[in-house]
């Protein structure tokens, strides 16, 4: 079976997308979450829990470095808001990295790729797009209908 990739696809953010890749672009008949899908999202979950993690560590050293103890009120009000911000992101990334764990389990299960409400394939697409989706694009809109009609109460 070959391996037909286009031309790589950038990123936005490490927080909230991952490093550019070639879309997979499957073999004519080829089946649903074949072992060469399962290999290309396995690799682009693995490589953005790498560049997450990457920032993990640059951040502890930030910090550590920055552990200056400012005179100026404005100074320290400053650094503190900046290192307050940065956690904040970082604890966003650690969810995230959860989330990449829990799909690279699913890989490992042989559930990848399929909603996890009602079954049906999730799509290569949508997984590029989100590799740490669980729900269908049906099942998802029907989520945040009802996350917005309880909010809404």
């Amino acid at each position: 079976m070959t391996d037909q990739r286009s031309t790589p696809v950038a990123s936005p953010s490490s927080s909230q997308q991952f490093t550019a890749f070639n879309p997979y672009q499957p073999a004519p008949n080829e089946p649903y979450m074949s072992p060469a899908q399962l290999a290309h999202f396995r690799k682009i979950l693995e490589d953005w829990r790498d560049e997450l993690m990457t920032e993990v560590e640059r951040t502890v050293q930030n910090m550590q470095v920055e552990n200056v103890n400012y005179s100026d009120p404005n100074d320290r009000a400053s650094l503190e808001t900046d290192m307050g911000l940065e956690l904040r992101a970082r604890d966003r990334e650690r969810k995230l990295i959860r989330k990449i764990n829990q799909a690279l389990a699913r890989i490992d299960a042989g559930e990848y790729g399929y909603c996890e409400s009602c079954g049906v394939e999730i799509g290569l697409r949508r997984l590029e797009a989100r590799p740490t989706a669980t729900l269908c694009i049906d099942c998802k809109t029907l989520e945040e209908k009802r996350e917005k009609q309880m909010a809404q109460d």
